[in-house]
């Protein structure tokens, strides 16, 4: 019942808005009185971020990754951040935080980001982030950051959680107003998280004039790559048992193996049903995606195989969509200075656009 009350509500706000346009606050102009009239590309900007915490998964390629290359072709202005601010909410070694940084650039170029048509930056290097993000804090409640699904996940394993892991949730809505995006590829459990930035965006025009787009949600059509070993959770890095994870990194023997030893069940035949059979089903979206066909085809393909013998051709299908990416990345990370270079060219156009958004918030506050 609450979200379609929550619905109504906006719709109310706005209404009252347009009512009541006397009682909001306007930016001021600059020196000369002209007010700031900055916007996003016509046909909108994307933003996305990923914490530099080693080699993306298989999970992480299928389901975001591949995704982000293919929006370079289908918008002007595309911004990806190595976010590393959001890394330090976990304990993080430094020598090994700026080999993650580096080891992520280079997944990302060989995943087929490309410097000319996106803007690759690292988060830390714009300071903007951590100056809007204190804005926007004071601008959300705690029962709002409380009632969030990631702090209540998180905070419970570690019994409490530190101010940043509380707060972070309002960096990521810096990251994305920041730029003025307006579409935001995310997953399914990042929406709530979104919802914020969106809030934030509404709360922040309503009391000082309109300055940031609402920013939308892209969610992949990729189902989520679940755990070789537990089809009921996500693959994830942070899994204890090495063999359910499959890293994009993973020569074709690892490959292999762990699909050979990944959880079935005692029914030889392949069919595609996630909520009998999760485990044969998540080879079956493996295999779809790698592959580049459809859920339907490859249960075709399957027909005639057991489950043995359908692990075999998956493992084929992954080893032969990673083994150019993993090639890749092993030539970049030869290059330090070139992925260096790749990143300070980024972080200098990221903090141009940057700059001229913060300067226009700090006018409509009243800092300048």
């Amino acid at each position: 019942m609450a979200l379609p009350v929550r619905t109504k509500c906006r719709h109310v706000f706005r209404f009252i808005r347009l009512l009541n346009p006397s009682q909001r606050s306007y930016c001021a102009g600059d020196s000369n009185g002209n007010v700031s009239t900055i916007k996003s590309p016509p046909n909108g900007r994307v933003f996305s971020g990923i914490q530099p915490t080693g080699v993306p998964h298989l999970g992480n390629y299928l389901g975001a990754l591949e995704n982000w290359v293919a929006l370079q072709d289908q918008y002007p202005s595309v911004l990806y951040s190595i976010v590393d601010l959001h890394s330090i909410t976990q304990p993080q070694e430094p020598a090994r935080l700026r080999n993650n940084i580096l080891d992520m650039a280079a997944s990302l170029l060989a995943c087929g980001i490309d410097p000319e048509r996106a803007i690759l930056f690292q988060q830390s290097k714009v300071s903007a982030h951590a100056e809007l993000s204190w804005i926007l804090g004071c601008l959300t409640s705690m029962p709002r950051l409380r009632h969030l699904p990631q702090w209540k996940m998180k905070s419970k394993q570690k019994n409490e959680g530190s101010v940043g892991l509380f707060t972070y949730p309002v960096l990521q809505a810096a990251d994305i107003l920041l730029y003025k995006s307006t579409h935001i590829p995310v997953g399914e459990d990042q929406v709530q998280h979104l919802e914020l930035a969106q809030d934030l965006a509404r709360i922040f025009n309503n009391r000082y004039g309109d300055v940031f787009p609402e920013p939308r949600a892209l969610l992949s059509s990729t189902r989520k790559v679940k755990s070789l070993r537990d089809p009921s959770a996500k693959m994830s890095k942070s899994d204890p048992h090495a063999g359910a994870t499959i890293s994009i990194t993973d020569s074709p023997d690892d490959i292999a193996f762990k699909i050979r030893r990944a959880v079935t069940d005692f029914t030889s035949e392949v069919t595609f049903d996630p909520e009998t059979r999760p485990g044969v089903s998540n080879l079956v979206t493996i295999h779809s995606a790698t592959a580049r066909i459809s859920l339907e085809e490859a249960v075709s393909q399957a027909r005639g195989l057991d489950t043995g013998a359908y692990k075999q051709l998956v493992a084929e299908a992954v080893i032969q969509r990673l083994t150019p990416i993993r090639e890749e990345i092993q030539r970049l990370k030869s290059d330090a200075a070139h992925l260096e270079s790749v990143l300070s060219r980024g972080n200098s156009r990221a903090q141009e656009l940057a700059a001229s958004v913060l300067s226009e918030v700090q006018r409509c506050v009243g800092f300048s």
